[in-house]
């Protein structure tokens, strides 16, 4: 497996990520590889992701200068080598342990979403104004993109090697919405998804600016959607 974590500017939380995606790996006898993506920062985030990659082989890192979350993920997805290749937020909102939950799904579906909002979900210290600018985020997509899923948003996704290259070579979204791109391409693919319910934490100094990001995206999903009709 590989385990991609995209890095803006996380000199603050990324050496605990690190040591807590590390610890959980230590216990696992299958082989994983972690990438983490520097999406040209300007902090200390690939100088403390450098140093932690020296003293851990199976940790390594790749500088994306092209800025926006979507250039960060599709250039780990495309430099993995893992039969099954995970983004994985910095923030660690979905604690790396629940990883289990999708290791024992992956096997009989092409994407498997980490879910906020499907059964047996839970979300803890969201502020109500986030959660709210989210739904309708998700409500504006599902009507005018017809993707049925829940919760696009979420940044703990995982695919399998064969559909992540497909996917992520024909990804021209840079930014936030990337997602909705991805999702869009599995359905013109016929691709077998599945949304997995996940424990969520909010974090404090999420990169996410709910109003300012949320018109950023609607309107990327407009681009996106006149581009692949």
């Amino acid at each position: 497996m590989s385990i991609i974590v995209p890095a803006y500017n996380e000199e603050t939380r990324l050496p605990k990520t690190l040591e807590l995606i590390n610890s959980y790996l230590l216990a696992k006898s299958f082989l994983v590889e972690v990438i983490i993506v520097d999406n040209a920062s300007s902090d200390k985030t690939f100088a403390i992701a450098s140093d932690f990659a020296q003293k851990s082989p199976n940790f390594r890192v790749i500088q994306e200068f092209t800025k926006g979350k979507g250039a960060a993920v599709r250039t780990g997805m495309l430099n993995s080598q893992g039969d099954w290749r995970f983004m994985c937020d910095a923030d660690l909102s979905m604690p790396i342990e629940q990883l289990d939950r999708f290791i024992n799904i992956v096997p009989n579906y092409d994407i498997a979403l980490a879910s906020r909002e499907v059964k047996g979900s839970i979300r803890l210290g969201e502020p109500r104004s986030r959660h709210l600018n989210g739904r309708i985020f998700n409500i504006f997509t599902r009507l005018y993109t017809n993707i049925d899923i829940n919760d696009t948003q979420c940044g703990f996704k995982c695919f399998s090697s064969s559909v992540a290259e497909r996917l992520f070579e024909n990804l021209t979204t840079t930014g936030w919405a990337f997602d909705v791109e991805i999702l869009l391409l599995a359905k013109k693919y016929g691709l077998r998804v599945i949304e997995v319910p996940i424990t969520w934490y909010y974090m404090q100094e999420s990169k996410v600016r709910p109003i300012n990001d949320a018109f950023s995206m609607i309107k990327e999903v407009v681009r996106i959607k006149s581009r692949m009709q």
